[in-house]
């Protein structure tokens, strides 16, 4: 039950491909969601082996034409799911993380610390935490590197109180927009090179791959029974590019920003 509204912009002068997508939905967990679910730890009584869920969020994922403009990708979501004896667990899940073709430290560590500030107004334990729980979550085993240079990222956050939580997701997601604006108006004319392009689409390969192997989100959206597939699958850039045992030069740019993949750094301190 329920639904969504889904915003896509192709080929645009600056964007590539960006998508925003809003979901109400509702309905009976599958047993597949359900199994995912409990193996992080939730006790899920089903009732008849039914268990009714309600969950919402906005998400958005923009990939930029320009090579020396980051991918960005947000989602913040509230998720509640009402047990056997009629008790609901609830929960809030989310973050932002910065996905750069080309390492450029002055845009990491403006976008670090806007989330910082954000996450700071309600705790300071927080960003250390989440950015953490970012590198952590990202991760590409079989490539053995991040999907980007991170941010934050939290799931099943339930206390201090609904409206606590509640209260910090928003902080987070009025973040969005000043941790990434001022980097994509910062380098969307930069000139870059035909070899400069070829490596963003090779970055982007990344990308798919993350998504699609190991995303929660994506996964959850496939199991479930008469979801949207356009939507589900709307972070996936436009073009993207996988060439036979592609290894950069040492020393260069492209290797620069696979050392920060492979090895996460502290861009507040």
């Amino acid at each position: 039950g329920g639904g969504g509204i889904s915003c896509v912009l192709q080929d645009g002068e600056v964007f590539e491909k960006a998508g925003v997508n809003v979901s109400v939905v509702f309905g009976l967990l599958s047993e597949e969601a359900a199994r995912q679910m409990r193996s992080r730890g939730k006790s899920l009584k089903a009732k008849d082996g039914k268990l009714p869920f309600c969950a919402m969020g906005v998400s958005s994922v923009i990939h930029p034409k320009n090579p020396h403009v980051p991918t960005m990708h947000f989602n913040y979501r509230y998720f509640e799911i009402e047990e056997a004896d009629g008790t609901k667990q609830w929960w809030f899940g989310g973050g932002t993380d910065l996905t750069p073709t080309y390492l450029n430290e002055e845009d990491a560590v403006h976008f670090h610390k806007t989330l910082k500030e954000a996450c700071d107004k309600h705790d300071v334990k927080l960003y250390p935490k989440y950015k953490k729980w970012c590198d952590d979550y990202f991760y590409i085993k079989h490539r053995g590197e991040r999907r980007g240079i991170g941010g934050i990222f939290f799931d099943d956050v339930d206390s201090p109180s609904k409206e606590e939580v509640f209260q910090f997701v928003k902080s987070c997601a009025k973040a969005v927009v000043p941790c990434y604006i001022p980097i994509v108006k910062r380098h969307c004319h930069d000139p870059f090179t035909p070899e400069e392009k070829l490596w963003q689409q090779l970055r982007r390969g990344r990308y798919v791959e993350f998504n699609l192997v190991y995303d929660r989100g994506t996964k959850f959206g496939l199991l479930t029974p008469g979801s949207r597939i356009e939507s589900i699958l709307m972070s996936l850039p436009l073009t993207a590019r996988w060439e036979y045992m592609h290894t950069p030069p040492e020393s260069s740019k492209e290797a620069e920003i696979l050392e920060v993949l492979r090895n996460p750094k502290d861009w507040v301190h």
